[in-house]
């Protein structure tokens, strides 16, 4: 869980120890240049890492919570970056987002630390403001069908639906199905460390 270090920035261990194997699924996959949106940006530890390793993109934080909106603002301001943006009031689960469109989007462990009406959303979300062949990169756990879930995720998963009976692994083709019917085609699986996986969705190209 996140920690706080002294004033409104928060820290996230798990950031420390997964950003490098996403960064390097992630930024070979983002485009030339535009706007890359993070959907439930947290602590704010992922989006300052990324905008420091891809500064000839915009990037869009955002956050449900006002305490880590706090914190993403603390963090933007420590590291003096001039290609984030400030953090969106955001809550993935409505439709009424703060921002009309982005060239990319990007959600870090969301899926399982929400309800399941923060995923449609997130999907939705993607269908309107992508443009053809946009990319939304998700990474978190996930159960898979025939697949036997690691202990250490059945514990977590245990644990979440403890804290909140609406909170969970979600299967992957349950995920995969939501993104289907907004457009959203599932083009890679990639398994990273700690038993999480990156998801990598593409919107239609235009016909």
């Amino acid at each position: 869980m996140p920690q706080e270090v002294g004033d409104a920035r928060r820290y996230a261990p798990a950031t420390g120890r997964n950003r490098g194997p996403i960064g390097d699924l992630l930024l070979p996959l983002l485009p030339a240049c535009g706007l890359v949106l993070e959907v439930a940006s947290g602590s704010g530890e992922h989006v300052v890492h990324f905008a420091k390793a891809a500064p000839h993109l915009v990037w869009q934080p955002s956050d449900a919570s006002p305490e880590a909106r706090a914190s993403i603002a603390a963090w933007i301001a420590l590291e003096g970056l001039g290609n984030v943006r400030a953090p969106l009031a955001l809550d993935a689960s409505r439709d009424d987002w703060p921002i009309a469109a982005a060239d990319a989007m990007m959600c870090v462990n969301m899926i399982h630390i929400s309800p399941w009406g923060a995923t449609e959303g997130l999907m939705r979300g993607a269908a309107r403001l992508l443009p053809p062949g946009g990319v939304l990169f998700v990474y978190g756990p996930f159960r898979r069908e025939g697949v036997v879930t690691a202990p250490s995720n059945e514990a977590f998963d245990a644990e979440l639906r403890r804290q909140d009976p609406r909170w969970g692994l979600r299967y992957l083709e349950a995920v995969e199905a939501c993104a289907g019917t907004n457009g959203l085609k599932l083009e890679t699986v990639a398994e990273l460390p700690a038993n999480n996986l990156a998801l990598v969705f593409r919107k239609a190209a235009a016909v």
